[in-house]
């Protein structure tokens, strides 16, 4: 993943000025393990930044994604955004739903895909959306768990 350093670097390249606030915001992004939405940067910026407007935090989350610094994935629940992969070739994400740990996918699914000659592509997204092992036996135990009571319910009603 990008450091801190690596991303306030980025920023300055592109001429942006270096505000406490972007530093903020990059050490945000640089020791968080996951996601975040624009809600959770806001609610941490706002701790520090009295007055800080969601527009701004926003803009700002939109200007690091066009940097490249940032990956912006769209949920169910909404839009969230990761520090960009350390991958060094094109490659798409598997995601898991409950803990949204990330895989790479190392192909490209788009060398599959005949686009029509009168459409040309300038970009592409592909996110594989499920859930990773740990999640899926946690979630099997807790089906079991309330199997296990409903069973133990009926036969004390019994």
């Amino acid at each position: 993943m990008l450091s801190m350093e690596r991303i306030i670097e980025i920023m300055a390249e592109q001429g942006l000025r270096i505000t406490d606030q972007r530093k903020t915001l990059a050490r945000l992004f640089a020791e968080a393990p996951g996601y975040l939405s624009a809600k959770d940067v806001y609610d941490y910026m706002g701790q520090k930044y009295k007055g800080l407007s969601f527009d701004t935090v926003y803009r700002n989350l939109r200007v690091m994604q066009e940097l490249g610094v940032l990956e912006q994935i769209v949920f169910e629940e909404g839009v969230k955004f990761k520090l960009h992969c350390n991958e060094d070739h094109h490659h798409h994400h598997m995601i898991c739903l409950q803990c949204e740990k990330t895989y790479p996918i190392t192909f490209c699914p788009m060398q599959l895909t005949e686009s029509p000659d009168d459409f040309q592509v300038v970009k592409h997204k592909f996110e594989v959306f499920g859930y990773c092992k740990d999640c899926r036996e946690e979630a099997g135990q807790i089906a079991e768990e309330q199997r296990s009571k409903a069973v133990s319910g009926k036969r004390e009603a019994q």
